[in-house]
């Protein structure tokens, strides 16, 4: 009875791992308890149960364990780390590895840091707000604004996050700096279309994955999570446009 007990709790303990790096990573609240549950299947789990939010994950067996809460307080978006957490758990329910190395390889998944270098993540920033800038219909003379402002607003952003780990923060400072840049540009006759601009060095800001997780959290019935998310989401766009009206208005 006790092995039993140790057994259900290393299970237990592979399965909130997965989902916990799943939900730090950015995953759909549906995605989480699915694929929890299909691993927790592939044990006998079949009675397991799962809910999942954007701050927690509860799991339960029922009758024969005590239900465990994993909170969750740090997320990111690291596509990488959920299409390899979903690799370990295809494996597992098709019994290629065992529970031992999916364990194994979610740890190692866990402290492996799959983001680019930050002077990469700043110039793609860069070269993305300029495309967006010509997508926009705006003029070749702004394209070196748009791509100054894009590449600056995005490393504050990652600074001042590193710093304050405040999310809000981080990214109405980051808007300031966009918002600044652009204004400047225009105003000592270097730049033309401000509007466009501002638009176009914002997107590397704008929680493109969030809304979408959101909308899709909602369409699967995770009503909470999906509200908590769209929630987030409109907290973000809200500090953007708060920090481009104080710098227009200034």
């Amino acid at each position: 009875m006790v092995l039993h007990e140790v057994d259900n709790e290393f299970t237990i303990d592979c399965l909130l791992l997965a989902g916990r790096i799943m939900i730090e990573s950015g995953a759909e609240t549906y995605r989480v308890e699915d694929t929890m549950l299909r691993m927790a299947h592939s044990q006998n789990m079949l009675d397991a149960q799962c809910y999942a939010t954007p701050t927690g994950i509860i799991f339960s067996l029922g009758k024969t364990q005590p239900t465990r809460i994993k909170s969750i307080s740090n997320r990111v978006t690291d596509l990488q780390k959920i299409a390899l957490v979903n690799s370990v758990s295809r494996r597992l329910t098709s019994h290629m590895i065992t529970l031992e190395e999916a364990y194994d390889e979610l740890k190692s998944i866990q402290k492996t840091n799959y983001f680019l270098p930050i002077y990469i993540q700043v110039i793609s920033a860069a070269l993305a707000s300029g495309c967006f800038l010509i997508m926009f219909k705006g003029g070749w003379s702004d394209f070196l604004f748009a791509c100054l402002a894009g590449g600056l607003g995005f490393l504050v952003l990652l600074l001042i996050n590193d710093l304050t780990k405040v999310k809000f923060f981080s990214e109405f400072t980051a808007s300031l700096v966009v918002g600044y840049i652009a204004v400047f540009s225009v105003k000592y006759g270097h730049g033309a279309e401000i509007d466009k601009i501002i638009i176009s060095s914002v997107m590397p800001l704008v929680p493109g994955i969030l809304i979408t997780n959101a909308v899709r959290d909602l369409m699967a019935g995770h009503f909470i999570s999906g509200m908590a998310k769209g929630v987030e989401a409109f907290l973000t766009a809200f500090a953007i446009g708060a920090a481009i009206a104080v710098t227009l208005s200034f």
